[in-house]
């Protein structure tokens, strides 16, 4: 099992922080231990040694003004008290002459030289006067340093299990602030739809670090908008400009056929007119994409759309001999979609289901200004799906079109912040084709 870093900013900078401080806290808790320990057992040996001095020449005085030579003493205790440090006094022959209350003789190896020594359970300390006559050994139990030292360690350690949480926690604090402008860049560029390409805020909003990226961006934005409107204006242009001279040369064409009679010559100005029609169309759409892409596709306030859709459907239906339903609510459906957008989207989507499916369409809007129009054909593959909305693209349909009516309905699904679903099988069906667009942004 790998470990994988997290794949956000904050997240591997709070971690790396996260896991470098406290690193750096038990290093130095460590650090701190080790001292701590050395120091303790540096005090405990001056203490030992400090009373071993300060006994000694008090003991030798007690065994010269004694009467009987080798008597053993036991010094009496005033009161009940734990023996941290215990003693023995010894002459050189190894009799013991003084000993504290709590001492034990197997707690104290024999007198072999003035300083430390230290056995499994003790700590001792021997000096000597007299010319090593009177020796002493003042011993303290391992177990009572090992407890100090563990009760400071423990001191120590207490503090930080209250500083490694807050360090982290305030380090995620730390990050998320100032990482917070990151945020705002990056929800900023999400939240565009895909035909905003108005300049980012003003550099003096973005720190040092991510001010270069910004001005990057818009720069980058303004040569898009650049081509985007050339192309668009070109498109417009060439379309408007067609459609005085195809109009005339289809009339023109129109005429010859009349005066014609029957046989190649008006076979020939049949197929003509069929090229001209079909220009025609394509210009016509040319100019709505253009439209689509580079219009205003919402409003300042929302109105019924209703009336729109039977004004579209009306008309659909006066062109074609294919029956088209139409069902609405009863109650009014707002949406601030531009009327003219609307309009030329629905209309795109009925034409594609009249010349690409068969038998009857079906355009219904829900209350929720959801648009669904759907129509008889044959089940569309996914891979092909995906693809029907790139311009000129027709899949694997034979009929006459332009392959500009999905991708028309896409730009302005784009450019409105609505989200367009092409369904193949439809819902419920075994075939079908389904196209949904839901119109709130």
């Amino acid at each position: 099992m790998t470990l994988r870093l997290p794949q956000s900013l904050q997240g591997r900078l709070a971690l790396g922080l996260g896991v470098s401080l406290t690193l750096l806290w038990l290093i130095a808790a460590l650090a701190t231990g080790t001292i701590l320990r050395h120091e303790i057992n540096e005090l405990s040996d001056s203490v030992l040694a400090e009373t071993g001095q300060r006994l000694l020449p008090l003991a030798v005085l007690d065994i010269i003004d004694r009467d009987q030579e080798g008597l053993s003493q036991d010094i009496a205790r005033l009161r009940q008290h734990d023996e941290l440090f215990t003693y023995l006094v010894r002459d050189d022959q190894g009799r013991v002459l003084i000993r504290s209350h709590a001492a034990r003789d197997a707690d104290f190896p024999p007198f072999q030289a003035v300083g430390f020594a230290q056995t499994t359970t003790h700590r001792v300390y021997y000096d000597s006067a007299l010319q090593g006559g009177v020796t002493i050994a003042v011993a303290e139990p391992l177990a009572h340093r090992a407890e100090m030292t563990q009760d400071a360690l423990m001191t120590l350690a207490l503090p930080l299990l209250v500083l490694i949480p807050a360090s982290l926690a305030l380090v995620l604090l730390i990050v998320r602030r100032s990482l917070r402008p990151v945020r705002g860049f990056s929800a900023s560029l999400a939240s565009r739809g895909g035909g905003n390409l108005t300049a980012l805020p003003d550099d003096a909003a973005f720190p040092t670090e991510i001010a270069p990226i910004a001005a990057a961006v818009n720069a980058l934005m303004g040569r898009i908008q650049r081509t985007l409107d050339a192309e668009r204006s070109f498109a417009a242009n060439a379309a408007h400009e067609l459609r005085t001279p195809v109009a005339a040369a289809l009339a023109q064409t129109q005429r010859l056929i009349a005066e014609t009679a029957a046989g190649p010559g008006r076979k020939r100005a049949e197929d003509i007119e069929a090229s001209l029609k079909r220009l025609h169309r394509l210009a016509e759409k040319l100019m709505q994409l253009a439209r689509a892409e580079g219009g205003r596709m919402r409003l300042a306030q929302a109105a019924d759309i209703r009336a729109i859709l039977q004004m579209v459907v009306q008309d659909a239906r006066r062109t074609s001999a294919t029956a088209i339903t139409l069902t609405q609510p009863a109650s009014p459906v707002l949406s601030d979609i531009d009327p003219d957008a609307l309009a030329i989207l629905a209309r795109n989507l009925i034409e594609n289901a009249l010349k690409h499916g068969r038998g009857e369409v079906s355009v219904s809007l829900s209350a929720s200004a959801s648009l669904r129009v759907r129509n008889a054909a044959p089940p569309v593959p996914a891979e092909a799906l995906s693809a029907l909305t790139a311009r000129f693209q027709r899949g694997n349909s034979s009929a006459d079109g332009t392959g500009l009516g999905l991708a028309i309905v896409q730009a302005i699904a784009d450019g409105a912040e609505a989200r367009l679903q092409l369904l193949s099988p439809a819902p419920g069906q075994d075939d079908g084709f389904e196209a949904v667009v839901d119109l709130q942004p």
